[in-house]
């Protein structure tokens, strides 16, 4: 865990030639663009807290790594570690590991063009330590749309889950003026899981994206979510770096 904060702290100080960073934080959705060519995109989250009903955990790290490795299409690897709190037999655990491919299907707004941008990503999803045992598939659409006032993003998908449940997956980001400073965020989601093990799960997300620069952003972001109605708490924290990799 140690050398994986590091080596990610590394990559976020690398003193290289930059674009603007576009992945999405502080989300679970995420939007229609991906990296440019030989572009790296890391989206880190050194620290974060949730709280539910049966377990208070501190998130870190959390990571998100996009790679552009041809026009339109990136390559990303995904995870995160768990540290239960407050509890003498909660082991720590590294979760949510996922190997993706995003593609852009259609350029529009978020490339420069005009019309939406249409955006399509497939991927594996990885076996855990501690926790989340086997392998998983993952299928995500996504539609984005910015106008003078806002963006707003679209999410459908479905996941064939580690334990061979069928998870539904909708979901919506609004942000406000792309031109801003610092600009609010919004998400709802909502994920239903069917087989075996039935779950429910409806999230909202409020926030904020602050573009430092072109090449890095801060962002925070506060969500509420009802497990089979039962409320969970995470407060988000953590910064979007993009580079060129030489």
């Amino acid at each position: 865990m140690r050398q994986l904060v590091l080596i990610l702290l590394g990559l976020i100080f690398v003193v290289v030639a930059s674009r603007q960073a576009i992945a999405y934080r502080p989300f679970d959705s995420t939007d229609a663009a991906v990296a440019d060519i030989n572009e790296v995109e890391l989206e880190f989250g050194p620290a974060g807290y949730r709280q539910s009903q049966a377990e208070r955990t501190l998130i870190a790290p959390a990571y998100v790594f996009n790679y552009g490795f041809a026009k339109n299409w990136e390559f990303v690897v995904e995870g995160r570690g768990e540290h239960p709190l407050g509890s003498t037999d909660g082991s720590s655990r590294l979760v949510g590991h996922a190997v993706n491919l995003k593609g852009v299907l259609r350029e529009g707004a978020l490339q420069g063009q005009s019309g939406p941008s249409v955006a399509t990503e497939i991927g594996v999803l990885l076996p855990g330590v501690n926790d989340e045992q086997g392998y998983g598939l993952s299928w995500i659409g996504i539609v984005s749309q910015r106008w003078s006032w806002g963006t707003a993003h679209l999410n459908f998908g479905a996941e064939l889950t580690r334990d061979r449940n069928t998870n539904l997956i909708v979901g919506t980001i609004v942000e406000g003026p792309f031109d801003w400073t610092v600009r609010p965020v919004a998400e709802l989601r909502y994920e239903r899981q069917v087989g075996f093990i039935k779950t429910e799960k409806l999230s909202a997300l409020v926030g904020a994206i602050w573009k430092v620069k072109d090449n890095l952003s801060f962002d925070v972001g506060v969500r509420e979510a009802w497990v089979n109605r039962l409320p969970e708490t995470e407060l988000r924290a953590g910064l979007t770096v993009a580079f060129a990799a030489h």
